[in-house]
């Protein structure tokens, strides 16, 4: 019983900072639940359970999405995907989690010590190594927010247009990662699908409540709270890596 409030927890925590941000809820809830469960159990439970929170966020704001941004990331993030998946089960993940982790602390250290200043768009050729980045790890940890949420932060600089984006990206390349999750036998667990019914109406209650946190912050609170959940996610992934 204590692991059902465990997941509970875990999942009201993750679901409500997604909620406020448009992103971080695998960041939070994959090396979290991995403590607990299987990683080849956790991965597709968060990626189901993410994909329907995408739908309810992308669908509600379709109209702030940055189309143009999405047709960048998506060739390369959907290549990431296909490779994730196919590494999943064998390649050895202390070393990925680690420089992740490293990369994700310092950029987001970066962003805390240079807070208040005005930020400065990146070109667009780094769509293509933030999107490989991100559909490969995402794909292989479910942790693959970050390498999009830098380069979109640097990018988009309304708060609404930056969370509609990231929920219309994560949708779209969430079906990518269900089909090919599907081809390599990951979806095939009774105890999957049960898990993700009962997590989704803790994951949509804690969505609601951070949807209104965040219509009472500013841009500059919006950017701050992001470079904390890296923070916060940078660590997460040490703690996953040595677990």
């Amino acid at each position: 019983m204590s692991l059902y409030f465990y997941v509970a927890g875990v999942l009201l925590v993750a679901y409500f900072i997604r909620g406020i941000s448009g992103f971080g809820s695998g960041l939070i809830a994959v090396p979290l639940l991995a403590l607990k469960l299987p990683l080849t159990f956790v991965v597709p439970l968060i990626l189901l359970t993410d994909f329907t929170c995408s739908l309810v966020l992308g669908g509600l704001n379709f109209r702030l999405v940055a189309k143009d941004e999405l047709k960048r990331l998506l060739p390369p993030g959907l290549i990431g995907v296909g490779i994730g998946t196919l590494l999943l089960v064998s390649l050895p993940k202390t070393p990925m989690l680690i420089g992740l982790g490293s990369f994700v602390i310092l950029f987001a250290l970066r962003n805390l010590l240079l807070a208040g200043r005005e930020p400065k768009p990146v070109s667009t050729w780094w769509a293509w190594p933030a999107a490989l980045t991100g559909g490969t790890v995402g794909a292989m940890f479910g942790t693959g927010g970050p390498p999009y949420v830098i380069y979109l932060s640097h990018r988009l600089f309304d708060k609404g247009q930056l969370r509609a984006t990231f929920s219309g990206l994560f949708f779209l390349e969430g079906l990518a990662r269900i089909a090919a999750f599907a081809l390599s036998g990951l979806l095939i667990d009774t105890r999957l699908f049960l898990a993700y019914f009962s997590a989704i109406p803790v994951a949509l209650a804690a969505l609601w409540v951070g949807s209104h946190v965040h219509s009472r912050l500013s841009n500059e609170q919006m950017l701050k709270l992001i470079s904390l959940i890296l923070l916060g996610s940078g660590f997460s992934l040490y703690l996953k890596a040595f677990s």
